[in-house]
């Protein structure tokens, strides 16, 4: 593999997380300036030396213009606002590390500030669907929660790979036992396989513990040039690869052959090509999880495991701690909390800065962590990073 020219030219400097709750009693702008100050300080910089904001949502949140302007930023060199969910989780971090590469910035603060739980509920009522396609194909037949959307998905690989209900269970089991672990994990009581198949039905074959926690908090990133990161307090984590990409995945555009592949297959080779990597070497995975069916498509669509084996390669342990590659060590999206994608990454990088703590995995220096894979958004992106050996 040929050097890309953005490999490892950007790194996270700095990592910031707010409380996860069922009710902040703040607005989003209050928990995105808390997200944001908390990676300042992780990363020893003041207030002043941003100047660059990004920040993706669904017409949920604050705007990152607004956030500038409340952060005292003077002038503003560069910002974002993405619109997308988890899908574009990754992508906003990517292109805030094109703008630092670029010189466009010196450091960007990346933020996603969410009451998910008090305020705007994901599908939930008494706001307009958001503007997108598809929403006018699906409120009038009531299919207009994330639950009813992935259902259908999971289903489909469970049809076609036979696929079943304790194989997801594994999934929701697993990382409630990482959570154990996780003192800002909303949901650390231990969680048997029975205790899972006897949750109360969603949207089959979802049960309760299929689906993400429904939370308010926020996380935040600074990300700058690896050079400047190396004058900072911690230790930088380079990005080596940052994909996004798309494909024809939207429930509307065209009748898809097999739904139980993903864009983010053919998307992983040219992350692993950017990056100088495969899925041998990755060390750790925070795998996007608003649902276990996602985690199970993933282990597949990054390359883990062949199409259709891996539930098999869950029930072998090596996504476990220990195992070859552990995912979600702090309990991700379906036990610590959900902050739309970056809380994992939040966990990514305290892996490869070696300061997880009782989560933290031996000796890992390169670590995937993905947004949404594609479903109902018809995109998706991801990063991979390393530690930094000079």
């Amino acid at each position: 593999m040929g050097d890309h020219p953005f490999r490892d030219r950007a790194a996270i400097a700095g990592i910031g997380i707010t409380e996860l709750s069922k009710n902040s009693g703040v607005s989003t702008l209050t928990l995105a300036l808390r997200a944001i100050m908390a990676a300042v300080e992780d990363a020893g910089l003041r207030r002043e030396d941003i100047d660059g904001v990004a920040c993706h949502q669904v017409q949920d949140s604050i705007t990152a213009s607004v956030v500038a302007q409340c952060l005292g930023v003077d002038d503003l060199s560069w910002y974002c606002d993405q619109f997308g969910g988890g899908s574009t989780s990754h992508s906003v971090v990517g292109h805030a590390a094109g703008a630092a590469v670029l010189g466009h910035a010196r450091h960007i603060v990346v933020w996603r500030a969410i009451n998910a739980r008090s305020e705007h509920r994901m599908g939930g009522t008494g706001r307009p669907p958001p503007a997108i396609v598809e929403t006018q194909y699906q409120h009038p037949v009531g299919w207009v929660t994330p639950p009813q959307w992935y259902a259908m998905f999971a289903r489909s690989h469970m049809n076609r790979w036979g696929t079943t209900a304790e194989d997801l269970g594994r999934i929701a089991v697993q990382q409630r036992a990482n959570a154990a672990g996780n003192e800002r994990a909303m949901m650390r009581a231990p969680m048997s396989m029975d205790d899972y198949l006897a949750s109360r039905w969603i949207v089959e074959p979802f049960r309760l513990f299929d689906c993400c926690l429904e939370t308010d908090a926020a996380a935040a990133v600074v990300v700058t040039t690896t050079e400047r990161a190396r004058d900072l307090r911690p230790p930088p984590v380079l990005i080596s690869g940052m994909t996004w990409g798309g494909g024809h995945m939207l429930h509307s555009n065209r009748v898809q052959a097999d739904w139980t592949t993903s864009v983010a297959a053919p998307m992983s080779n040219r992350l692993y090509a950017m990056a100088g990597v495969g899925p041998d070497d990755i060390d750790y995975a925070s795998l996007y999880d608003a649902f276990t069916h996602l985690v199970l498509v993933q282990i597949e669509d990054y390359g883990f495991a062949p199409k259709g084996e891996a539930a098999g390669f869950i029930a072998d342990g090596h996504t476990a701690p220990g195992g070859r590659v552990p995912v979600n060590t702090h309990g991700g999206f379906l036990s610590e909390g959900y902050v739309h994608g970056l809380n994992n990454l939040h966990e990514a990088v305290r892996q490869i800065r070696g300061d997880a703590g009782p989560l933290q995995v031996p000796g890992a220096q390169v670590a995937l962590s993905t947004g949404q894979p594609g479903y109902v958004a018809g995109n998706s992106s991801a990063l991979i990073l390393r530690g930094d050996h000079r």
